[in-house]
């Protein structure tokens, strides 16, 4: 089946044209500056052809129609007629308590995205504008979505409950519902593989380590537990989020600085983490750079986001009773063997032996061969899973 993966933000889309029979990329691309001046599409071909065009894209519906111009481009693209593409599958954040799965998208399932909007108001937005451009483009193709927050649907109560008036959750959904999902369900699944065991028998702890961050634990296949929240905001230290905090601090800061509830927000979303700490940058690469270089500030927040790391390992490795593997990805996972060592270091008593030749040279099992916790190093690929699961949806349908 030929699927088109769509990766829709307010100002932006990213795209993936799938054979999803070879599970092989036909073509990649981003709509970049969608309503601004500059706007710019740039595809990547499997053959390795490489374009970059620039145009006038005022909205999400105009972007999507240069997508299938440059998909069925005589020079540049991989088909021959719009009717090639099968079917859609677009990476939405928020499914809310509404969605424990992919699925097809029709007028309920877009009231429901609408409705969600209020527990994601930065990423369901755009995510129904591509939706709705899709269906103004391609009003007969199939479309399915696949939610951030589905593969973290079966966790316990005792782990998705937070501490306040019971009430609070029954009106207004207040709950631990967790993100990055499509990539924990994918690393644990391929750490299973390497393993040669299936996931129902293995206790996993995946760390998804970008600008974004989360770790989950993954018991026998299923998500026990998560380190993001409510919003993305908790768990771990992030590139811009604070992450894990005493929300005491937040009525403190405004009173002690004046500031609004949007301004402390921004405060806790944009200019914390990495960047507030190090006062430096988000980026890791830059922070390793500068703490190497002694600064002081960047070292503390090198060492602040890797001691929370080993601390959810511990405890997730605790929640499970156990654990069989330990996987890196995203960004930093896949990049920073100064992160993956700092982590693992003196974890011998979880079963973890660390091998530094290893993790240095990038391999994908940076463990032993005796460790009892094997440590893998895994590209995650989120928007493989999205096609897969569009192609079996609508092969059901």
């Amino acid at each position: 089946m030929k699927v088109l993966v769509l990766n829709c933000g307010s100002s932006s889309i990213k795209y993936q044209f799938f054979d999803t029979e070879r599970q092989a990329v036909m073509a990649k691309g981003l709509v970049d500056r969608i309503g601004m001046a500059g706007a710019v599409l740039s595809q990547k071909r499997e053959d390795g052809d490489d374009v970059r065009i620039a145009g006038e894209i005022l909205d999400h519906t105009a972007a999507i129609q240069y997508v299938l111009g440059m998909l069925l481009s005589e020079n540049h693209g991989v088909i021959k007629d719009k009717s090639e593409i099968q079917a859609v599958g677009h990476r939405v954040v928020h499914g809310g308590e509404t969605f424990s799965g992919s699925v097809l998208i029709d007028d309920r399932v877009l009231k429901a995205l609408y409705d969600n909007i209020e527990l994601a108001p930065l990423h369901n937005p755009p995510n129904i504008k591509g939706i709705e451009a899709v269906k103004n483009s391609m009003p007969d193709v199939p479309q399915v979505a696949v939610f951030d927050t589905s593969f973290h649907a079966k966790m316990p109560e005792k782990a998705y409950l937070y501490g306040i008036p019971y009430e609070l959750y029954r009106r207004h959904k207040i709950r631990r519902y967790g993100f990055h999902g499509t990539s924990h369900r994918y690393v644990s699944e391929r750490a299973a593989e390497k393993f040669g065991k299936d996931i129902s028998e293995l206790k996993i702890v995946t760390c998804h380590l970008g600008n974004g961050a989360s770790i989950a634990a993954v018991d026998r296949g299923v998500s026990a537990d998560t380190t993001m929240g409510f919003t993305p905001l908790e768990g771990l230290l992030m590139g811009t989020r604070c992450g894990d905090m005493d929300p005491s601090v937040v009525t403190y800061v405004m009173g002690k600085e004046g500031l609004t509830l949007a301004e402390m927000n921004t405060m806790m979303n944009k200019h914390s983490g990495l960047t507030g700490v190090s006062g430096e940058s988000s980026d890791m690469r830059e922070i390793e750079e500068a703490a190497a270089g002694g600064n002081k500030r960047a070292q503390a927040a090198f060492d602040l986001f890797c001691y929370r790391i080993r601390k959810y390992v511990g405890a997730y490795a605790a929640a499970m009773g156990g654990m069989d593997a330990l996987v890196f990805t995203g960004g930093i996972g896949e990049n920073s063997p100064a992160v993956r060592k700092a982590v693992c270091w003196n974890m011998e008593f979880l079963g973890i032996e660390f091998n530094e030749k290893k993790n240095e040279e990038g391999a994908d099992v940076v463990s032993t061969e005796s460790s009892r916790v094997k440590v893998y190093r895994i590209s995650t690929n989120e928007e493989l899973v999205i096609a897969l699961d569009t192609m079996e949806i609508v092969g059901d349908k």
